[in-house]
C-alpha cells in the first residue's frame, strides 16, 4: 500500500472513532457518576439523527444549525427522562445493586420505545441527505489523498466536543463535582455538593451529547430506526477499552477502535467488523479490565 493509502485507511478510522468516542462519553457520563447502565443511548443518537434529517429535507436548513438544536432538545429530554424515571429508583432502592438492575430494566423498555415511536412516525426505511460530499484532495509525496469534506468536518466537529467535555470536567467548578462525586459518591455529598441537581444535570448532558453524535452522522451516513442499538454497543466496548468513569480514555479508546475496525475490515472482510469489536472487548476484560487507559485508582 501507498503512503497516501495508508493515511486514507487510518483517516477513517480516526473518523469513526470520533463518533464512537462522543456515543461512549454520554455513556460514560451517566454510568460513571449516577451508575446508570443507559442501554437506550444509541435510540437517542437516532432521535438527533432523524431529527436532523426531518429539519433538512423539510426546509433545507444546513444540518450544521441542529447540531445545538439537538443538544439542547435531547438534553431537556434527558432531564426529564431523569426526573420521571431514575430519580425515583433512586429513592426506592435499598441497595447499588438493586438500582443498577432496575434502571438497567427502565433503559431497555426506553430503548424500545424511542425506536417503536421513530418507527411509527417516520416509517422503518433508511434515510440520508446529500451534504458537503464533494471529496477534498491533499497532494502527498507519492500522490494525493482524497477525503470527503463532510466526513472530515464531522471527525473534527466530533472531536470538539468531545474536548469540550473533558475540559469541562477538568477545569471547572462543576467538572470537579462531577469528578468527586465519581471517585466517592458518600465523601462528595459529605462536602456539600448537591446531587439532587448535578445528577440530571449530567445525565441530560450525556443525552445531548448523543443527539449531537446523531446528527453529525446523517451528514455522511444514511439512518435507520435500528441504528441505535449497534451504537450503544460499540460505546460499552469504547469504555470497556478506555476505563469506566475516564473521559480522557473513553476518547481514547472510542479512536483506537475506528482503527483497529478500519483496519481489520481493510485486511479480512467487512462483514468481520464485529467480530474485530468483540475479540478487543474480551481481550481486555480478559487482560486490562481496568482499561487500558487509566491507573489502578481511575481518573475522569
Amino acid at each position: 500500500m501507498s503512503f497516501s493509502a495508508w493515511l486514507e485507511l487510518i483517516a477513517s478510522g480516526l473518523i469513526t472513532g470520533g463518533i464512537y468516542a462522543l456515543v461512549a462519553l454520554g455513556l460514560n457520563l451517566q454510568y460513571g457518576l449516577m451508575r446508570i447502565l443507559n442501554i437506550a443511548h444509541g435510540e437517542f443518537l437516532m432521535v438527533g439523527a432523524f431529527l436532523t434529517w426531518m429539519v433538512q429535507t423539510s426546509f433545507g436548513l444546513s444540518p450544521l444549525w441542529m447540531i445545538p438544536v439537538s443538544f439542547v432538545l435531547l438534553m431537556g429530554l434527558g432531564i426529564a427522562i431523569h426526573w420521571l424515571c431514575f430519580r425515583r429508583l433512586t429513592a426506592t432502592s435499598p441497595n447499588l445493586d438493586v438500582f443498577e438492575a432496575r434502571g438497567l430494566m427502565v433503559a431497555f423498555g426506553l430503548m424500545f420505545l424511542v425506536q417503536n415511536v421513530i418507527s411509527y412516525v417516520w416509517g422503518g426505511d433508511l434515510r440520508g441527505y446529500d451534504f458537503l460530499t464533494q471529496p477534498l484532495q491533499i497532494p502527498l509525496p507519492g500522490g494525493e489523498a482524497q477525503f470527503a469534506v463532510n466526513k472530515l468536518l464531522v471527525f473534527a466537529l466530533a472531536l470538539l466536543f468531545a474536548g469540550a467535555l473533558i475540559v469541562l470536567l477538568r477545569q471547572t467548578l462543576l467538572g470537579k463535582g462531577v469528578r468527586a462525586l465519581m471517585q466517592s459518591p458518600i465523601g462528595a455529598q459529605l462536602v456539600g455538593i448537591d446531587t439532587k441537581r448535578l445528577h440530571p444535570l449530567m445525565f441530560g448532558i450525556g443525552l445531548g451529547l448523543s443527539g449531537v453524535a446523531g446528527c453529525l452522522l446523517s451528514m455522511a451516513y444514511t439512518i435507520s430506526p435500528s441504528m441505535g442499538e449497534p451504537y450503544t454497543v460499540t460505546a460499552l466496548i469504547v469504555i470497556t477499552l478506555g476505563g469506566f468513569g475516564s473521559m480522557g480514555g473513553a476518547l481514547a479508546g472510542g479512536l483506537l477502535l475506528g482503527v483497529i475496525e478500519a483496519m481489520g475490515m481493510h485486511f479480512t472482510n467487512p462483514s468481520l467488523k464485529a467480530l474485530l469489536s468483540y475479540v478487543v472487548f474480551i481481550g481486555v476484560l480478559l487482560l486490562r479490565p481496568e482499561g487500558l487507559f487509566t491507573r489502578k485508582s481511575r481518573k475522569a
